[in-house]
């Protein structure tokens, strides 16, 4: 099962205040464990919503908005892509997880992958298993 592990914002973080260089070690040495229990997929941090925009649909053509977005509790600001027998593992693993805060604090959310097999197969068109198949081994 894939997993994707969300880091969410903080005040510092959409601050864009970078990280201690004690956080950024303890961050190297826990991606290294993930590597070397073969869970990461990948990993990175991301820049403030003030770097960032959105588009939003609402029945017509996309709206495009420009950051910085207000709800911090609502963003991400970093995140890890896991590969992992199930979500009990990925805990387990995360528990040992450096508190992304920066400051002894913060929070992820780990949220599973929607994989093909979770689609009912009357949605889907006949070629779109094979169609993502070969999409993900060109990636």
């Amino acid at each position: 099962m894939r997993f994707m592990v969300l880091v969410k914002a903080t005040a510092h973080s959409e601050a864009g205040e970078m990280p201690s260089a004690a956080l950024i070690e303890e961050m190297g040495r826990f991606n290294e464990e993930l590597a070397a229990a073969g869970m990461l997929l990948g990993a990175d941090g991301l820049h403030p919503t003030s770097k960032a925009t959105r588009l939003t649909w609402a029945g017509g053509p996309a709206m495009i908005t420009d950051g910085p977005f207000t709800e911090t509790k609502e963003l991400v600001s970093g995140y890890w892509m896991i590969q992992a027998p199930s979500l009990e593992a990925v805990i387990e693993q995360f528990k040992r997880c450096p508190p992304p805060g920066g400051d002894g604090a913060g929070e992820i959310e780990i949220r599973p992958l929607f994989e093909m097999s979770d689609f009912p197969e009357d949605i889907l068109p006949p070629d779109a298993a094979e169609r993502h198949r070969t999409l993900q081994e060109r990636l």
